[in-house]
């Protein structure tokens, strides 16, 4: 699952509808700014999610982030971008989201990637 980043190393496909995607959270996340392309996923919704983690609010800038739940609508979709991280990253990208989840899923671009998603993948409404 993936392409290779620079150096060689094979790159692991995550994709960001929220705060992984802002400069500052990559940087004191993964030390680096990614590169990435446009995607999205299909079948889901965003719903707010309160976190209380003080280090990701310090990153994030704000404490209201939200998460990705499953949409009874299929034709619900979420933007955001598809990076390609190292396996360290990876680790580090799991710190940084706290209670979420990461599911293997299809995109809309009919690539494969990590998303995080709500615990329960169910729509509240």
């Amino acid at each position: 699952m993936g392409a290779a980043l620079r150096g060689g190393e094979p790159g692991i496909p995550l994709f960001s509808y929220g705060t992984l995607q802002q400069e500052n959270v990559q940087l004191s996340t993964f030390n680096r700014l990614l590169s990435g392309q446009k995607d999205a996923l299909v079948g889901f919704r965003l719903q707010p999610l309160e976190v209380t983690d003080p280090a990701v609010i310090a990153a994030s800038g704000t404490a209201m982030h939200t998460i990705a739940v499953a949409s009874p609508d299929r034709s619900d979709q979420i933007d955001g971008t598809l990076f390609l991280i190292t396996t360290d990253e990876l680790v580090h990208a799991d710190r940084y989201e706290v209670d979420p989840v990461r599911i293997e899923t299809v995109l809309k671009s009919g690539r494969t990637a990590y998303v995080y998603v709500a615990p329960n993948l169910q729509d509240d409404e």
